[in-house]
């Protein structure tokens, strides 16, 4: 799935099975739970924090998916063609960065 696909796959889901977008500040404050959702999974894996009974079972996968989810929803009603977003960053950050990694001792 392309993510243009993608971008379309989930307006038909809010058109038909969600009713309604949330407006765009309500949707904002669920990505950023969803994000917390994440962060919260992460850090137990990857970090030191330990899991909480609540934690056991929660897929990462599901997590990430959560937040593309609601960005997605987002860029559907800001009208941003995530496609070209992000193929206009990477270009960005390719020029910007071309040689600030390779001469990083850090990495």
């Amino acid at each position: 799935m392309t993510i243009q696909e993608a971008q379309a796959q989930v307006d038909e889901w809010i058109k038909t099975i969600g009713v309604r977008y949330f407006n765009e500040l309500t949707n904002l404050g669920i990505l950023m739970e969803e994000v917390g959702e994440l962060s919260r999974l992460m850090v137990r894996q990857y970090g030191e924090q330990s899991f909480k009974e609540s934690d056991k079972g929660k897929d990462l996968g599901d997590e990430m998916a959560d937040v593309l989810w609601v960005l997605l929803c987002l860029a559907n009603q800001t009208g941003v063609d995530l496609t070209a977003a992000l193929q206009k960053n990477i270009e960005k950050k390719t020029k910007r960065d071309a040689q600030r990694h390779l001469s990083n001792e850090k990495l």
